[in-house]
């Protein structure tokens, strides 16, 4: 019979510790968990080696990539964006893309830094042989040799056959009509941004911003349509410059402006560049004139004195002003260059050009009066356009009784040639002030942002007297008349200021015009910087340049303006006998 051990039972019997549960608990719950730790380590080395083996492949992409798409160019790409044509009103071409090759290099891949040079020099000699070694020995993984290579010399550098050496084609800005509208389409840099004119007008509008997201690359832009008629641009020019080369004037300008909507139709500046040869425009007096210029207006000016005096009531058209003798005020006098030496009718004083009966006019309006009216007309400020090329007129920091006097007949107030075009075209069209533009308007939009500056009774007898001035012989502007369109007008002949003094000979002339007269289309309106006077002539005063000036270009633009002829109940009979 076996005895029991009684140690042996206690040992098996007896209770186990309690942390030695919790040990056995704990092994057993790590054997539960271990597949779910194992899932999740797995998946996370998945994804560090999916994330680093993209970036390696986009490194190694990158590192075998062609020159042609290196990123090492950067912002050079700009380069390649599209700009939209710029049309004129009946869609003619004023501004395009054209691709051209550019050369570049890659140094580093260039075995022989004084070859290439040598070879490339062969084709482009103008550059500098030192220049061009540094930069093929240099370092640098990309570099500009030359932007804009003409066809002929592109082949001529393929045919060396140069490592290292390539060719990007870029896009280049084209102006097919030159410089028949230069001041207006404007020009743009080498890397095809608008830096003038309608072409900085679009990039300041959101398409610069469109170009450096590079959202304008290879993309087919809506073109923009100007104001402009090419065929009225391409007038407008020649007759201008048919008359700085007649009267051996140093520059000179025009602008034909839509009474009805504010449209420039055409408008030039002599001396001027071709935008396809932007250099030009830092030449010498390569300037706007017309917007960007500042003048005194001279005689023009009387038009908006004669129109305050009227719109304001203390004048009527039937008043009189003695003009008998000169008004000597403020140390100065003033006096009429051909003097009638009688009192004279509104009509008189300004067919005749009085400034004594001008000044008197503004006289009996008042100085604050004077200047409410100029300002009120947009004279005094800066114009609004779309062109980014426009000057702000001065004035007198503190206007007294002299400066009032003067600024009568358009001297002490300097202002541009298309703000004087604006605001005689709102005393034409029945005393609305238009804002000028250089896109289509239509009437509808031009009545939302019109002014009424003046009565339609104003408007009505400053037609009248414009009329007066070129249809009556007595008036200095006859020489404008063309039979058929019932031309209007004011001339101005000015004395410029040379080192602070009024010049007896050097003049600025102007003739400001309107046709037909009974229903105003278009303002015309030209300048003559410094003319010279004619064989047989005595003064070279507007009425004997600037006024047969306007006069071609209403002759040769009217029908293509679509302003009929009128001549009266004869001309008609004389059509129907041929």
């Amino acid at each position: 019979m076996r005895i029991a051990n009684p140690f042996k039972r206690a040992r098996a019997t007896a209770p186990v510790p309690a942390a030695s549960k919790l040990d056995v608990f704990a092994r057993q719950g790590r054997r539960h968990v271990a597949p779910k730790n194992r899932g999740r380590f797995t998946i996370a080395v998945g994804l560090f080696v999916a994330v680093y083996g993209v970036i390696g492949g986009r490194l190694v992409m990158w590192g075998v990539a062609p020159a042609e798409t290196a990123s090492s160019r950067g912002a050079s790409d700009l380069i390649m964006a599209a700009r939209p044509d710029l049309v004129d009103r009946n869609g003619e071409v004023l501004a395009t893309d054209i691709k051209t090759a550019s050369l570049f290099a890659e140094p580093r891949r260039i075995i022989d830094p004084d070859e290439a040079s040598e070879l490339l020099l062969s084709v482009l000699p103008d550059l500098d042989p030192k220049w061009l070694y540094r930069r093929l020995a240099s370092e640098a993984g990309f570099i500009w040799l030359r932007r804009e290579l003409t066809p002929g010399q592109q082949q001529a550098i393929l045919d060396l056959g140069i490592p290292g050496i390539g060719f990007r084609t870029e896009k280049r800005r084209f102006y097919p009509g030159g410089s028949s509208a230069g001041f207006i389409v404007g020009t743009v840099n080498v890397d095809n941004q608008g830096i003038a004119g309608m072409e900085k007008y679009v990039d300041d509008e959101g398409y610069r911003a469109l170009q450096n997201t590079g959202l304008a690359v290879d993309t087919d832009l809506e073109p923009m349509r100007l104001s402009i008629d090419l065929r009225v641009q391409h007038i407008v020019r020649d007759e201008i410059a048919a008359a700085m080369k007649r009267y051996r004037a140093i520059a000179a300008g025009g602008v034909v402006l839509d009474v009805q909507t504010g449209e420039v139709v055409a408008m030039t500046s002599l001396p001027d560049y071709d935008p396809n040869e932007p250099k030009q425009a830092l030449e010498k007096d390569r300037m706007n004139r017309m917007s960007a210029g500042l003048y005194e207006m001279g005689s023009t000016f009387k038009t908006f004195t004669t129109a305050m005096a009227l719109d304001s009531g203390k004048v009527k058209i039937t008043d009189s002003f003695d003009a008998t003798r000169p008004i000597r005020i403020g140390g100065f006098t003033i006096s009429d260059f051909h003097g009638k030496r009688r009192v004279l009718s509104v009509p008189e004083i300004f067919i005749y050009s009085s400034n004594i009966g001008t000044a008197k006019e503004a006289e009996a309006v008042g100085i604050a009066g004077h200047k409410e009216f100029l300002t009120r007309m947009g004279l005094l400020s800066k114009m609004q356009t779309e062109l980014p090329e426009v000057a702000s007129p001065t004035q007198p920091k503190e206007w007294k009784q002299i400066n009032s006097v003067t600024i009568s007949f358009g001297h002490g107030v300097s202002t541009t040639p298309l703000q004087t075009a604006v605001a005689a075209a709102a005393l034409m069209n029945g005393g609305k002030l238009i804002p000028p533009t250089f896109l289509p308007r239509t009437r509808e939009e031009a009545e939302a942002v019109a002014t009424r500056v003046v009565s339609e009774k104003t408007s009505d007898q400053m037609r009248s007297l414009f009329r007066l001035n070129v249809a009556d012989q007595r008036g200095s502007g006859n020489r404008a008349d063309v039979p058929g369109y019932k031309v209007g007008g004011k001339t101005g002949t000015a004395n410029k200021v040379v080192n602070g003094r009024y010049s007896d000979t050097k003049k600025f002339n102007a003739f400001l015009s309107a046709f037909p007269i009974d229903k105003p289309r278009y303002v015309v309106l030209v300048v003559v910087d410094e003319p010279k006077a004619e064989e047989g002539q005595v003064y070279a005063t507007a009425g004997m340049n600037a006024a047969p000036t306007v006069a071609n270009i209403i002759r040769r633009s009217a029908t293509l303006l679509k302003v009929r002829p009128d001549f009266g109940e004869d001309g008609k009979s004389l059509l129907v006998s041929y």
